[in-house]
């Protein structure tokens, strides 16, 4: 305990009491509290109110000290070991107690029972649990997430389940990995069925992926007009299965953002304002780590300096901000993201946060700004320099705004363009192709024909005539990589 964190004043990990209460009460419901989220210190001898370093007399400071390890030791269920230790701070002794984030949750005051006993950090105060917070912290004692559960009362027919198997094995042979075909057997070793009776069971994360049975699995997008949610310029909402949403939240990204060029020789060259990568990588994060148990949907929100992806739910289980910036993890719906990884969505466990970084960083943008709230986790991606992010350019953030709006006015004429500036060799296919890789550049062969509505093969042989012609080219990697449209000027 420093000073510098004393004057900062009370948080959701800092409580300062000036004395020890007579009524262990005050304080257990404290040290519960932070058991069961990020942890937390308990400093006695500290003014909260003026945030004056006071102290505690030596002669008593070792009894404060058995006193509080009595207290929680006869008071908390399960039982919780907090570090109890004296510490000098401008001068006087004070009595820091440590908290850990306890992995067997929910911790509650033995005195009250589960049901009224049970608290939680919220916005620097120790509050009671309500149902639904102690149901999520069941389930993270018993690691169990919310997404491997069976979903009662669903019937999964044959035709889901064999679209789910279709679907991944696509996905699987886009990102170029193992082109052998999805099977039932594995839809139930990822434990996204099961069989009872004759009759298959569905878990949640099945449900998830094959429909819109939940109302709160959704994927709000809207596009703002300055840097605040005042006045809307359009908005929609995605539901369906999880990677449906992402990638039909990605294209609306990527339609309300600015599309440049630059001139090489004869060539020009066209690149999105912000990395394609990062823009999928916030929203795959915000639907794999997102609390399926609150009743909030994933909130994608373009502003004229930054694009913001909000997902519902704070940390998981005890997972520090430091943690998740060093690329630390815990999976809080480990079966959605065991097979986002087997569809290539994902890498690494762990490594969202980073790449997103060095996507910004590559681009000569600022840094994203991470977000942790008690019940939401947000990104910010930036759209320009430091100083015009911050605001500081007003006139630079309203012309901002006003090429954005151009941008999806022109949408429309996407096609006369790039016959204009290709030449008429292109065949309605061709044609139909770069429309769409003009708004996502990461379409897979598989997902153009979907829209298109033609093979697969049929895609892929018009994608190679495009690349023999120098108007297509292939950027990274299979699994990751996206395309370039060049343009020739004649």
């Amino acid at each position: 305990m420093t000073i510098e964190e004393i004057v900062r004043g009370e948080s959701k990990n800092i409580e300062f009491k000036v004395t020890l209460p007579k009524d262990s009460e005050k304080y257990i419901k404290t040290i519960i509290a932070f058991a069961n989220s990020q942890g937390g210190r308990l400093v006695i001898g500290v003014d909260d109110a003026t945030r004056e370093t006071i102290g505690v007399d030596n002669d008593v400071a070792f009894q404060i000290m058995d006193n509080i390890a009595n207290a929680v030791a006869d008071s908390c269920v399960p039982q919780i070991v907090p570090n109890i230790e004296l510490q000098t701070v401008d001068g006087h002794t004070v009595v820091v107690v440590t908290v850990a984030p306890e992995p067997n949750r929910p911790y509650y005051l033995k005195s009250k029972g589960k049901e009224n006993g049970t608290f939680i950090r919220f916005a620097g105060t120790s509050r009671p649990a309500d149902s639904e917070k102690i149901k999520e912290l069941e389930m993270e004692g018993a690691r169990i997430s919310w997404d491997e559960m069976v979903c009662i009362g669903y019937v999964a027919s044959k035709e889901e389940i064999k679209k789910l198997c279709a679907d991944i094995t696509k996905c699987r042979e886009e990102a170029g990995m193992s082109e052998r075909k999805v099977t039932v057997s594995q839809l139930v070793n990822w434990r996204l069925l099961r069989e009872k009776e004759g009759a298959w069971l569905v878990s949640n994360a099945f449900v998830l992926l094959t429909s819109d049975f939940f109302p709160f699995s959704k994927t709000q997008c809207a596009v703002f007009k300055g840097t605040e949610r005042n006045v809307f310029l359009d908005k929609r909402e995605f539901t369906g299965s999880v990677y449906e949403q992402i990638e039909n939240a990605a294209a609306f990204v990527l339609r309300n953002i600015r599309l440049g060029a630059t001139i090489e020789g004869l060539v020009r060259k066209e690149a999105y304002e912000l990395p394609v990568e990062a823009i999928r990588e916030m929203i795959i994060n915000a639907h794999c780590h997102r609390n399926f148990a609150e009743p909030s949907c994933v909130q994608v929100a373009v502003y004229d300096d930054r694009v913001e992806v909000t997902s519902p739910g704070g940390l998981y289980n005890g997972l520090t901000y430091e943690e998740i910036m060093s690329g630390h993890s815990k999976l809080r719906n480990r079966i959605i993201a065991n097979v986002f990884s087997q569809m290539g969505l994902i890498e690494a466990w762990g490594t969202g946060i980073r790449r997103i970084q060095e996507a910004a960083k590559d681009y000569g943008l600022p840094i994203p700004k991470i977000q942790v709230f008690d019940d939401m986790f947000r990104v910010n991606l930036y759209r320009s320099r430091p100083e015009k992010a911050l605001g500081d350019d007003k006139g630079a953030s309203e012309k901002h705004g006003e090429a954005s709006e151009e941008h999806r006015r022109n949408i429309g004429g996407t096609s006369e363009e790039h016959r204009r500036n290709i030449g008429e060799a292109l065949n309605e296919t061709q044609t139909k192709i770069l429309d769409l890789l003009s708004l996502n550049s990461k379409l897979s062969a598989a997902k153009l024909a979907d829209q298109i509505g033609i093979a697969s093969r049929n895609v892929e042989s018009n994608i190679k005539k495009l690349k023999e012609k120098g108007i297509l080219i292939r950027h990274g990697s299979p699994k990751s990589g996206y395309w370039e449209i060049i343009r020739v000027d004649k």
